[in-house]
């Protein structure tokens, strides 16, 4: 599609200029508005095997450094209660943040010693869906999303993660095991493999229907330059011409037709009907940015969006763990958002949620969206995106759904890029982004 070529060039020239990171001294971060109640990140970046599309801060797991690292983040949280950050949920990603349940469970345990917490979001892998785990978890987290990816064993066995996770069928058993453990289960999912046929694709969303899981989550894949070449050669290359005709494959089967089995909460989060095709009030959704704009984070490799700018904590994990112990925060640089950014990431965040409210835009930024963002509207409205289009809303079509996936994911992709720019600083054995046995760490 030559409008989705268009768009991810332009994008990543966007975010190549605006995603910039830049050093900073400084150690903590901005003080929070009063009377606000933040959401707060927390990165566990241990893994018991590095999938090779992943750019996140992410190693491998030593029980040596994982538990004085689990020490540090629990001092960095102090340290935001002490400057008056008023948490009510609070979102674990990684990494894999179940690799070391008690750590995990010690961590969270004094979070609502701390503050008075709502819910717990966290992330985790098939072979975490067992005991001792669920025990553990249950009342801690409320809502678990379990990184399936895909459930064909051919595709695991490529990425790397069937001797450890499990096969698809043993996947489905842990999430029927593990669905009553929690408030919501969310099984996150991957599309356009190099390798994926659309046989392999309707097989996985046969699964999905069938698991019993309320949420599921269908992301496009996408790279960053350092996983790029990695990439290729465990995967082989990618086809981005594809990627409409699988992603109308995956809408169309969860979300399409007279009967659907679940309906659109953003352009790839999927939420299961109730009995009679009623809408789950009780589900949210499991994507903490579309909930929280700006949001605190804690851990190696985390980034905090506050006030218009990105921070970006050490990639070094011993660099972390010294700055936090010697009572400050672990910044090592920030990328400043400009208002043309901000205006263009409320518009972005907006339409992945399905609908953008003109009037609040408006509000915000104190300027109609037409005349804020005159390309990027006239750029969706000649390429058929919008369903409506007046003077209150506007909403998706189709086409324009996966245009927005573009921007989602190109934008997404940016931000891996930015960690790439934090990756560059990393000392010695710690510097290069590396994968399963090649890694410094293994």
């Amino acid at each position: 599609m030559i409008s989705e070529r268009m768009l991810t060039y332009l994008v990543k020239g966007i975010t190549k200029s605006t995603l910039s990171l830049k050093p900073t001294a400084e150690v903590r971060f901005p003080d929070p508005e009063p009377g606000r109640r933040y959401m707060l990140y927390m990165h566990v970046p241990f893994c018991e095997r590095l999938c090779p599309y992943c750019s996140f801060n992410r190693y491998p797991y030593r029980e040596n450094i994982a538990k004085p690292y689990f020490e540090s983040m629990r001092r960095e949280m102090r340290m935001l209660a002490d400057q008056g950050y008023d948490i009510e949920s609070i979102y674990v990603g990684g990494g894999t943040p179940t690799i070391n349940i008690d750590e995990l469970c010690e961590t969270l345990d004094q979070a609502r010693d701390l503050w008075n917490i709502a819910e717990v979001g966290a992330e985790t892998n098939p072979n975490h869906l067992e005991q001792p785990w669920l025990d553990k978890l249950k009342g801690r987290v409320q809502r678990m999303s379990v990184g399936v990816q895909s459930f064909d064993d051919e595709l695991l066995k490529t990425m790397d993660r069937f001797e450890k996770y499990g096969s698809g069928q043993q996947a489905m058993e842990r999430i029927a095991q593990a669905i009553p453990y929690f408030d919501s289960l969310n099984v996150d999912m991957i599309f356009n493999f190099p390798t994926q046929t659309e046989e392999m694709l309707f097989t996985d969303l046969e699964r999905i229907v069938e698991c019993g899981a309320r949420q599921t989550t269908f992301s496009p894949l996408y790279v960053s330059h350092a996983t790029t070449e990695k990439m290729r050669k465990e995967l082989g290359s990618m086809d981005w011409k594809r990627e409409f005709d699988l992603y109308r494959i995956v809408d169309g089967v969860l979300a399409g037709g007279e009967k659907p089995f679940f309906e659109r909460e953003t352009i790839w989060t999927f939420t299961r009907l109730a009995a009679g095709g009623a809408h789950d009030e009780s589900v949210d959704i499991d994507e903490y940015q579309t909930s929280y704009i700006d949001y605190p984070s804690i851990g190696s490799g985390s980034i905090t969006h506050l006030g218009g700018a990105l921070y970006v904590n050490d990639f070094s994990i011993s660099d972390y763990n010294r700055h936090i112990g010697e009572g400050r925060m672990s910044i090592m640089g920030k990328s400043m958002l400009n208002r043309r950014d901000l205006m263009r990431y409320s518009f972005l965040l907006n339409l992945y949620r399905l609908r953008l409210d003109k009037r609040a835009f408006e509000e915000e930024f104190e300027q109609k969206i037409d005349q804020a963002l005159p390309l990027e509207m006239a750029f969706m409205r000649l390429n058929g995106a919008f369903e409506t289009d007046d003077d209150s809303e506007l909403t998706l079509t189709e086409k324009g759904r996966y245009l927005v996936l573009v921007l989602y994911r190109q934008f997404l992709s940016g931000m891996n890029n930015l960690r790439e720019q934090a990756r560059a600083n990393l000392p010695g054995k710690e510097r290069l982004l590396l994968f399963g046995e090649d890694s410094p760490w293994a």
